[in-house]
């Protein structure tokens, strides 16, 4: 997970949720919650470097789990001088996630009437 990966793999999720479950109920509901919930959990651990996250950001070929989220393999931010700003953007952009799968919701639900 990182932040260039997750938001179109929340949104596709979404959609995919929509196109199968187009009613709200609890069920939907709790797979929705339980989605984001993995999501933010795997994700901000990774930021924070958590241990258990090793595997993972190896695994990705990344120097940290921070590293990972904010470089992707991809970009050159320098994730070791991360400082108060690159802090509060990345928390912002976790406040996202919710947005991303219920943006895919609405728009599987909409191409399933």
């Amino acid at each position: 997970m990182s932040f260039l990966i997750d938001p179109p793999w929340l949104y596709a999720t979404g959609r995919a949720y929509g196109k199968l479950m187009p009613n709200e109920d609890a069920k939907a509901k709790a797979l929705q919650g339980a989605t984001i919930g993995a999501f933010l959990a795997t994700s901000i651990s990774l930021y924070l470097q958590a241990r258990w996250t090793k595997p993972i950001w190896k695994l990705c070929r990344a120097e940290s789990g921070r590293d990972w989220m904010l470089n992707s393999g991809v970009f050159k931010v320098d994730w070791r001088k991360a400082g108060a700003g690159t802090h509060l953007l990345s928390a912002a952009f976790f406040l996202t996630y919710p947005l991303w799968l219920w943006l895919g919701l609405k728009r599987g639900r909409a191409s399933s009437s």
